[in-house]
């Protein structure tokens, strides 16, 4: 297994985590117990995660660092609507 491939396996298994926090969300249209600050920070990381990713070149660390971030605000978007 070469080192591409595990990060891969790794960036999908943490970004298809994030998927329950926004399902969640979405069918209870209740954000309240969601830290606003937790994901501004986390969102925050995540970009310059994925800035560093374009650096370095990196597929694993540039998609999944995408995807995080689609998520990370979705979830961000719904605590600002929903509260």
């Amino acid at each position: 297994m070469n080192t591409n491939t595990i990060g891969f396996v790794a960036a999908i298994l943490t970004t298809v985590s994030f998927l329950p926090q926004v399902l969640k969300v979405w069918q209870t249209r209740s954000a309240r117990d969601v830290s606003l600050s937790m994901y501004l920070l986390f969102s925050l990381g995540v970009a310059l995660w994925l800035i560093y990713g374009v650096f370095i070149q990196s597929w694993p660390i540039i998609l999944s660092n995408l995807i995080t971030l689609i998520l990370a605000s979705i979830v961000l978007a719904m605590k600002v609507k929903f509260g």
